[in-house]
């Protein structure tokens, strides 16, 4: 298992102003950290079962037992990590995360093409 890196387990205050410098609004903030937490949520499941899938092939008791155990030292260490949502914020904070929104880039590039538009016809 790849070691995470150092976000804080537990919750932190913020100063929600942070969470508006890439995208000037909050709202699309949180709805851009939610996607990225479904994210790393995802690949942190998907690499649970990996692990865990591993052990399946044995048919002995004692076995079963040895790997049983070794099935729950995996899950303890997956549920010590941070969560999805903090690692998110800890993200973005950190300038980590790109962000884009197509619907207001094309309103961005009408707007241009309208200027444009003006330009030409005042010459």
């Amino acid at each position: 298992m790849d070691e995470k890196k150092k976000v804080a387990n537990t919750t932190i205050t913020r100063n929600t102003a942070d969470f508006s410098r890439q995208t000037d609004n909050i709202y699309e903030t949180v709805a851009m950290l939610t996607k990225r937490a479904n994210q790393i949520a995802f690949e942190e499941k998907k690499e649970l079962h990996n692990k865990i899938d591993s052990f399946k092939s044995s048919n002995d008791l004692i076995d079963d037992m040895y790997e049983n155990r070794e099935q729950v030292e995996i899950v303890r260490r997956f549920e010590q990590m941070p969560k999805p949502a903090l690692e998110a914020i800890e993200e973005y904070l950190e300038g980590k995360i790109s962000y884009r929104n197509p619907a207001k880039e094309d309103k961005k590039a009408r707007h241009l093409e309208e200027l444009e538009e003006e330009v030409i016809k005042e010459m």
